[in-house]
């Protein structure tokens, strides 16, 4: 039996292959799904996505199942709890912090658009996801005009840790770029 094909990036990693397979680049169509994304490629600065993987169950539990108006509650004390009682999710008070400011921001996001889908698909050419014909990873760019133009929009609006990278490395998680090489499996 044929392996299947996937793209580099994953590894033998099983939890990466499984993230690989089942969510990357599948369009995400709600809220929820977008701040969980948001939340954890804005954690991920400076580590390794795996890192972070590895944390997801920690950070929806510590981050009240992703849900944005909870999150936009918090307080000082939940951000000092997390920083001094929670070793299941990266314990950096910028990262934890923006998290909570990050929400907020979303929420006004989303009384302006509709929904934040809607904001991140306005600046899609014809609203629709982006589709690349990579045939190497080395093809692929971290940043692009298109992730410059968001993130510093993102930025204006008060959102902390998602530049150019991020911001493209969210828009490939959510499916609104499609970098897929074009011979993996899951194109």
């Amino acid at each position: 039996m044929a392996e299947t094909k996937r793209c580099g990036w994953c590894g033998d990693d099983p939890l990466y292959r499984d993230y690989h397979d089942k969510e990357w680049g599948r369009e995400v169509a709600d809220d929820r799904t977008m701040f969980e994304f948001l939340t954890l490629e804005s954690a991920q600065a400076g580590l390794s996505w795996i890192t972070i993987l590895r944390k997801r169950e920690n950070y929806r539990r510590a981050f009240a199942d992703f849900d944005v108006e909870r999150v936009a509650a918090f307080t000082d004390e939940d951000v000092e709890r997390l920083l001094t009682t929670d070793s299941g999710i990266v314990r950096n008070r910028l990262k934890v912090n923006a998290a909570v400011s990050n929400a907020r921001a979303f929420i006004e996001v989303q009384r302006e658009f509709g929904s934040f889908c809607n904001y991140l698909r306005s600046f899609l050419p014809g609203g629709e996801p982006v589709v690349n014909h990579w045939q190497t990873l080395s093809e692929i760019p971290t940043s692009t005009p298109l992730s410059d133009i968001i993130a510093r929009d993102m930025k204006r609006r008060g959102f902390k840790f998602f530049g150019t990278t991020i911001c493209y490395a969210h828009l490939q998680a959510v499916g609104y770029i499609n970098d897929h090489l074009v011979d993996c499996h899951f194109r």
